[in-house]
């Protein structure tokens, strides 16, 4: 086998990247006739197969035609953009997939962009062509407009384009093509994809891009061999981005990639994708060569987050009672090894150690942090997030982002309402499809922090908004947060269905019968724009008088349950999010009323 072709696929979020890989593996052979094979195999993680959504970039390969074709699957949400970042480093190629109906959206111009400057000549593929909706030479104008937007070059400018379903797995050059198989998109990678130039002379040295761990090998680094080649027990340091010797070791083990399995190799040369065992300390942005090597390879730059949070530890009355992780010092280990396994995060800390700033693209992927941490134990506690500011030419700055919202005709007045009260400007709006807008805003990130509900209200659940990073611009002043008020736990104990009943036309209730409460804890949402404190304990009086038709009965509204993202979201900055592996509360940053009227007065001075 001579000849390798590697290359990522990126589009936007839910574009049917994972689901072309799926059956590229399929039609490849990478599975037994009567082999079990679930749905988007790529998506491996938990978190990924419950949010239908790719976190992680995951190399795989396939055999074709003798060219070993190894294939990167990239997340498609802005908030993981740092992954795509990361990975283009590692490929020759990209195909950009796009959605038949929706066309270019916000995550395609920005993966494009990032393709495009590292100067990789994009094939395009116009997925989902068998969709009702679809109008593909609409969405193909779009997308030449995009390369032209994004000043590609004249050999960029002149991409193929292909017809494909991923669903249903065929691809064709011509729409008029009989639609059989994948066929014609492997045989359009191996004429249009260049292979890596080989040169074996040199001494070996690969880049560091994804970090993975394994069972029976510990600490794994992938990455592309960029010169040179390495064989098993062979002497290596790694470099970090100064130059600087991290670590000394040998090469335990060699992997690659094929299908969803790594095969152990002898050797590696340049080019290949592979997977490196034997190293410790070694992270992601560092080069392993061998021990003459003194440069270390140039990383590509990460975007700088736009968002952080602060966590702390979890000081709650019912603090320790559910989780196993819940000191500062392991918080804080398992952020800082967060922080060099995925560079679209920073942490840093306060003088005290108490406190830590995780820094990252967007609610989403902090979100993700979080959840990942409360499965594995922590106990912990958050602020509300909020955007992180930028001083230039001795302005004042903040993120903006570019919001692409696709929603029915009759809502779209109340959505232009909502996003003029959270300081947005319109940029666009057109038709795209019958009754149906696409309304293009350049927003604050500040204002969309928690907009996501409202707006799912707002269009009855049927709009579409879809975020990306823009650019710094000057502040744009106060932006009103949560307009409703609180409704606050008077004290300790187990809600009572009783109390709750009668005290449900003040608001919408997030506890229920039996659901442990403290004083200072948020137990609902008040009907009014001040906080009330309540008393969600109080049961009825009883006595041994008793009489036909006097008892009413207790009838509870379903209390309203919300995501660990939206609750993020959703606290002001008086307020924090408990965070347990079992439950997610919300609360008072002062839980006693006295403190929180000191706090109140102290803020309005």
């Amino acid at each position: 086998m001579n000849t390798i072709k590697n290359l990522a696929i990126i589009a936007h979020v839910d574009h049917g990247k994972t689901t072309l890989i799926d059956n590229l593996l399929k039609q490849c052979g990478i599975f037994r006739e009567n082999q079990e094979v679930s749905e988007r195999i790529m998506d491996s993680n938990d978190l990924e197969k419950e949010r239908g959504i790719t976190i992680l970039a995951k190399p795989t390969s396939i055999i074709f035609n003798d060219t070993r074709i190894n294939i990167i699957d990239t997340p498609g949400h802005a908030d993981f953009g740092g992954e795509v970042e990361r990975v283009l480093s590692m490929v020759d190629g990209v195909i950009l997939l796009i959605d038949s109906s929706e066309g270019p959206m916000p995550q395609t111009k920005f993966v494009l962009g990032k393709a495009l400057k590292q100067g990789l000549r994009p094939m395009v593929v116009i997925n989902k062509i068998d969709k009702s909706d679809a109008r593909p030479d609409d969405v193909l104008n779009e997308v030449f407009d995009l390369f032209v937007s994004l000043d590609a070059s004249s050999e960029q400018l002149d991409f193929p384009v292909l017809y494909a379903s991923g669903r249903s797995g065929w691809c064709v050059n011509e729409l008029s093509e009989e639609r059989i198989n994948l066929t014609p998109l492997l045989n359009k990678v191996i004429s249009h994809v260049p292979s890596p130039s080989v040169d074996n002379s040199k001494p070996f040295a690969m880049l560091s891009t994804l970090l993975d761990s394994d069972p029976y090998l510990g600490r794994c680094l992938i990455g592309r061999v960029e010169q040179g080649s390495a064989k098993i027990n062979d002497s290596v340091h790694a470099l970090n981005l100064s130059g600087k010797v991290v670590e000394s070791g040998r090469l335990t083990k060699l992997l690659k990639f094929e299908g969803m399995k790594k095969i152990t190799v002898d050797e590696v040369n340049t080019g290949d994708i592979v997977c490196i065992a034997g190293l410790s300390i070694s992270s992601v942005s560092d080069t392993i060569c061998s021990t003459e090597v003194s440069e270390p390879i140039k990383s590509t730059p990460i975007d700088p987050p736009t968002m952080s949070i602060n966590i702390m530890v979890n000081d709650s009355p019912l603090a320790g009672t559910e989780g196993k992780k819940v000191t500062s010092t392991l918080i804080r280990n398992r952020l800082i090894a967060e922080a060099e396994t995925n560079v679209a995060i920073t942490f840093s800390e306060n003088e005290n150690k108490d406190s830590f700033e995780i820094g990252g693209r967007g609610e989403l992927q902090l979100g993700v942090l979080i959840e990942t941490m409360r499965r594995e134990g922590f106990e912990l506690t958050l602020s509300r997030p909020r955007v992180v500011y930028k001083n230039i030419d001795g302005v004042k700055c903040e993120p903006y982002e570019e919001v692409t919202i696709d929603v029915d005709e009759e809502f779209s007045s109340i959505v232009i309402d909502g996003m003029n009260q959270r300081k947005a400007e319109m940029m666009d709006m057109r038709q795209s499809g019958t009754d149906k807008s696409r309304l293009l805003f350049v927003a604050p990130s500040r204002g969309l922090i928690g907009y996501q509900s409202k707006f799912l209200t707002d269009t009855r659940g049927t709009g579409v908004i879809n975020r990306v990073f823009h650019s710094y611009k000057p502040f744009k002043g106060e932006i009103t947060e949560r307009r409703a008020g609180a409704l606050i736990s008077t004290g300790d104990g187990k809600a009572v269905a009783y109390a709750i009943w009668k005290l449900q036309d003040r608001g919408t209730m997030f506890v229920k019968h039996q659901t442990p409460v403290y004083q200072g804890m948020v137990v609902g949402e008040h009907s009014r724009d001040n906080d009330l404190e309540i008393n969600v304990l109080k049961g009825k009086q009883l006595t041994n008088v008793r009489a036909s038709g006097s008892d009413e009965a207790v009838n509870l509204v379903t209390p309203k349950i919300m995501s660990l993202e939206e609750m993020m979201t959703y606290i002001n900055s008086d307020e924090l999010l408990e965070v347990t592996p079992i439950n997610l509360r919300l609360r008072k940053k002062y839980l006693d009323p006295n403190e929180r009227k000191k706090y109140a007065k102290a803020s309005n001075f």
